[in-house]
């Protein structure tokens, strides 16, 4: 997360959508005050004991608008990305079995696993989008939307809406995995489907 008091926005790093490029891409344009959490690649905290204590940088807003006061994070121009729910998981399978080939040896299998067994729920990296978007009442409490599917156009878009100079976007700490749609059965898009309903409702996702 980034909060930039120079520029008055927050940027809400929602995990598994490109947000290591959106964050380097952004640090140019920070001042000495703005603020930004953290934890990977680089480690920076927030001055909040609460939210350091966190040690990652994936908050929702429901963490963060109490700590800032409603009158601060209201006024801040607050956006972040999100992902197809079905392509985000195949990325979250990837990147929890990158290190044993299990994901590369048998992906549905491995999936399943994950869902079924596994159910690492409470994952940051495996929170539904919306937990992190939306207030207590289910409501999205953002002010724009990218999507990784058109990341440098939405990044461009946020980027005006700003008053910021665009900038391109590398490729940092992307999962490799061929097309999301190879990896399912009828079964798992069933059951993964059912996870992220919420998801697939609010950013008008489906598996095609």
């Amino acid at each position: 997360m980034i909060i930039s008091h120079r520029h008055r926005f927050i940027f809400f790093a929602v995990p598994k959508t490109g947000t290591h490029s959106v964050r380097q891409a952004l640090r140019a344009q920070l001042g000495p005050d703005d603020l930004e959490q953290v934890g990977h690649f680089v480690e920076k905290r927030f001055p909040f004991p609460e939210l350091a204590a966190l040690k990652h940088g994936h908050l929702s807003v429901q963490q963060v608008r109490p700590v800032l006061g409603p009158e601060l994070f209201d006024a801040y121009r607050k956006f972040a990305f999100v992902r197809n729910p079905f392509d985000r998981f195949v990325s979250f399978c990837a990147f929890m079995g990158r290190n044993t080939g299990d994901f590369e040896r048998h992906p549905v299998a491995y999936m399943r696993y994950l869902l079924l067994e596994a159910r690492p729920f409470e994952h940051p990296l495996f929170r539904p989008q919306h937990h992190l978007l939306c207030d207590a009442d289910g409501a999205l409490r953002m002010d724009q939307v990218g999507r990784t599917e058109t990341m440098q156009a939405s990044y461009d878009s946020i980027c005006d809406a700003l008053g910021l100079p665009h900038a391109d976007l590398g490729m940092v700490n992307s999962s490799k995995h061929r097309p999301f749609q190879e990896y399912y059965d009828a079964d798992l898009v069933a059951r993964v489907g059912e996870h992220f309903r919420r998801d697939l409702e609010l950013f008008g996702y489906r598996f095609e």
